[in-house]
């Protein structure tokens, strides 16, 4: 049987590196193709900031409450601790699950507009926004991305990071919502650990 405090810990332990990662690529978006460029050249859906915001300071909270719940925490040690971790890891992560929802939203649509770029007649624009989600849709037909010309790489960046962005908050939305049921089910339960196990963690 799977003890609801190790559950706990190990979905905590996988969505802390998630929350970096989330963070990370946003920062990165700022920099397409590594180029420092004025705010009005950059895309909305980066200035949005799903996986800084979202997927990255929102998971923070859950992910340390869920570590939490599967360890001694500050509730103290025994049923009554065990049941005070798990309750408020299932607010936790329904905080983080509006976090994920959040940046997996802006992620999608950042994928779906496509980046803001320097064009051919030197204005800065969103070149794939109309192009629908067929095959004319720049994420299949990679030919078109030659219509950015500056940054050079700023197509291959832009797919790159929100697709992290988009698969990270995805991941997110599942641990999220294992932990809220897992979470109940704690506190209706109890944690079915011995002593033993408590204090050993993992």
């Amino acid at each position: 049987m799977c003890c609801t405090g190790k559950c706990a810990r190990l979905v905590g332990l996988i969505l802390l590196p998630t929350a970096f990662v989330c963070m990370i690529a946003n920062l990165l978006l700022f920099f397409p193709d590594g180029k420092s460029l004025d705010n009005d050249q950059i895309s909305l859906q980066v200035w949005l900031m799903g996986g800084l915001i979202g997927g990255g300071l929102f998971m923070l909270c859950p992910s340390c409450s869920a570590i939490r719940a599967g360890g001694k925490g500050c509730c103290g040690k025994g049923c009554c601790g065990n049941r005070c971790r798990m309750l408020n890891s299932v607010f936790s992560s329904a905080f983080g699950l509006v976090g994920a929802i959040y940046c997996t939203s802006v992620a999608s649509a950042g994928l779906a507009i496509g980046p803001k770029c320097r064009l051919e007649d030197g204005k800065w624009d969103y070149p794939f926004e109309n192009l629908g989600t067929d095959s004319s849709s720049y994420l299949v037909n990679q030919t078109i991305w030659t219509l950015c010309e500056y940054p050079k790489e700023v197509v291959m960046w832009h797919v790159v990071l929100f697709s992290i962005l988009l698969s990270m908050g995805m991941l997110q939305m599942v641990l999220c919502g294992i932990q809220v049921v897992n979470g109940c089910l704690g506190c209706i339960c109890g944690d079915c650990r011995d002593s033993k196990d408590d204090e050993d963690g993992l």
